[in-house]
């Protein structure tokens, strides 16, 4: 491994709470991890990204778009799936062609498996982020065959980019934001299996603070935290009190962003894990992201490093997302150099943690 990654990170807070790198977090934080695979070594696409993972009974199903290149029209969604040790084949389960034979580039899959009900697979078909509308479809036997695609109601995305969370109430909450005015984060609800949906207002204006892809954390008494994707070079939170019918106004956490998509979950210890990219754009990483890594807080406030799951400069890996199965793992997927979709399971009680000194990846 080149020199360039062995040195250890360190980024400062500056004026408004900014972050600044000055190196690259350091390698070898890797206790905890007890799988490290690809989902796939060969595809009928070239190219991948904005991976979804969950566990249906004793099956794992995860999705992705793919294609030959993000936004051409012939990027559609695919699932494999996993019984035993193996990943079956990559199958494309939705496209984006329309009735009149028009087709349109397929985005951002999220699959989500209700406590009762189907799988549900919600994606985004359209040109581009600012024109796409939301489409649901069902599993009834855990990602084997789909129901027709169901275009959601004018104004409702589903989730955007990770997973929803089921509120005791049986009502399903999905995480979601709009890019057509700006980077704007809102929040929708379907207490029926995606049938009807209410939205909220946008948290942000997309102007102060420009904000997309929530991702939830659930607290004592049922708090809700939303951490975001935002340009302002740090992951920024919101939290609701209320079933996330109204939220706080947005802050900027301790943690830098990239402009990349993060992805997180609450443990069944009550811990939170959160996996990004420790990196701002503009430091010493040109894609700024080079680095792919895991942090976990007891409170969602303070933060411990946790993993480094990848480092190469030039590269890519990117668009995490995060489950816990019923044994207790983590697993983490997420894109690799745009060329495949990576799997990481995570044994949460034996992870290696270190301080981070005002959000600085531990020397």
């Amino acid at each position: 491994m080149a020199a360039w990654w062995l040195c250890a990170a360190a980024w400062t807070a500056g004026a408004g709470g900014e972050a600044a790198p000055a190196g690259a977090p350091g390698n070898g934080m890797r206790a905890g991890i007890v799988l490290d695979e690809f989902i796939y070594e060969t595809a009928p696409f070239p190219e991948c990204h904005a991976s979804t993972i969950a566990e249906v009974g004793e099956t794992l199903v995860a999705a992705w778009f793919g294609g030959t290149e993000e936004g051409d029209a012939d990027v559609g969604i695919w699932v494999a799936r996993k019984e035993g040790a193996a990943w079956t084949p990559p199958v494309e389960a939705a496209n984006g062609v329309e009735a009149d034979g028009t087709r349109h580039p397929c985005w951002n899959p999220v699959l989500f498996q209700p406590v009762k009900g189907p799988l549900m697979l919600f994606y985004k078909v359209g040109p581009s982020p600012s024109r796409w509308w939301g489409v649901l479809k069902t599993s009834a036997d855990g990602g084997r065959t789909w129901s027709a695609a169901r275009r959601l109601p004018a104004g409702i995305l589903g989730p955007i980019k990770n997973k929803p969370i089921q509120l005791p109430s049986g009502a399903i909450l999905c995480p979601t934001s709009t890019e057509d005015a700006g980077w704007r984060v809102h929040f929708e609800r379907t207490a029926d299996l995606g049938a009807t949906w209410a939205a909220t207002d946008p948290v942000n204006d997309g102007k102060e603070l420009s904000v997309i892809q929530p991702t939830l954390l659930v607290h004592p008494g049922g708090r809700l935290q939303a951490l975001c994707r935002s340009k302002n070079r740090a992951i920024v939170e919101t939290w609701s009190s209320d079933d996330g019918a109204t939220w706080s106004a947005m802050a900027k956490t301790a943690l830098p962003n990239s402009s990349a998509g993060i992805d997180a979950a609450t443990l069944a210890d009550g811990r939170h894990f959160l996996v990004y990219n420790h990196t701002i754009r503009g430091g010493p990483f040109p894609s700024s992201r080079e680095v792919l890594n895991a942090a976990v807080s007891p409170d969602g406030r303070r933060w411990q490093a946790a993993l480094v799951l990848e480092g190469e400069k030039d590269a890519e890996f990117s668009y995490p997302a995060v489950i816990q199965t019923r044994d207790g793992k983590v697993h983490i997927t997420y894109t690799w150099k745009r060329l495949k979709i990576k799997h990481v399971v995570v044994d949460p009680a034996a992870l290696a943690l270190r301080d981070m000194v005002e959000g600085a990846w531990p020397r």
